[in-house]
């Protein structure tokens, strides 16, 4: 029978995209994972929750992407009518969550350099009072090849009452220019604008990978249809 074949055929292409689904799980879990650590690295953050937000979303949907995958294999594998319908409905709301999500990101993409600003700032202030502070700030500072907000400049309001001085992790090659800073001995560009810079390449690779899973959960979202179609006909697909 032919429609027989093409619905065994849609169960297969269903077992075969809840597969990449789970491998998709997988990968946004290690992201997730990955990003709060980098963050946490990278800036001693003043507000957990704010800066925590992006990393927990990613491993949210990692792990609902991760369940929602053996469901919907579960469902295939059983021709279990209910369980596939559970399975399109919540692909589908995933799907328009991470639509609401990038909407939101392009809004309030703007705000990132205001939290970055922010951020290094109050770890300027705190610079003298905090040994992880301070050990932070010296490795972003070293890693990005940066000093101070805009430039070393910034320094000299936070070393008062000795203004003037940077810390040695603003200086080039290796020199000592804690006390004589200047354009030839210091690194030139602030700090914010490396990390805006990092954050926005980073930001296209996980757009890039949102969208090619994107693609797969709306043909999986279309074959899962298919198949309740053929299962709610009461045609046999094994």
């Amino acid at each position: 029978m032919g429609v027989e074949g093409g619905m065994k055929c849609i169960k297969y292409l269903v077992f075969f995209f809840n597969f990449i689904f789970w491998l998709c799980g997988i990968a946004l879990i290690a992201l997730g994972i990955l990003v709060q650590i980098k963050i946490k690295n990278t800036l001693v953050i003043t507000n957990p929750a704010s800066a925590s937000a992006a990393p927990i979303v990613i491993l949210s949907v990692g792990v609902i992407v991760f369940f929602i995958s053996f469901f919907g294999c579960c469902g295939a594998a059983k021709e279990n009518y209910c369980m596939v319908t559970t399975f399109a409905v919540l692909l589908t709301l995933i799907f328009l969550v991470e639509i609401a999500a990038a909407i939101a990101g392009y809004i309030f993409k703007d705000k990132v350099r205001t939290m970055i600003k922010n951020e290094i700032q109050e770890e300027m202030n705190e610079y003298s009072n905090s040994s992880d502070v301070k050990k932070t700030l010296d490795g972003v500072q070293k890693e990005f090849s940066c000093c101070g907000i805009t430039d070393y400049t910034d320094w000299f309001n936070v070393t008062k009452p000795d203004p003037g001085k940077v810390p040695a992790s603003c200086c080039k090659n290796a020199t000592d220019c804690t006390k004589n800073p200047t354009p030839n001995n210091t690194y030139e560009e602030g700090c914010v604008k490396k990390l805006e810079l990092w954050l926005r390449k980073h930001i296209v690779i996980v757009a890039a990978v949102a969208l090619g899973i994107a693609f797969f959960e709306i043909l999986g979202i279309i074959f899962s249809c298919c198949l309740m179609k053929g299962i709610r006909s009461g045609y046999e697909v094994m």
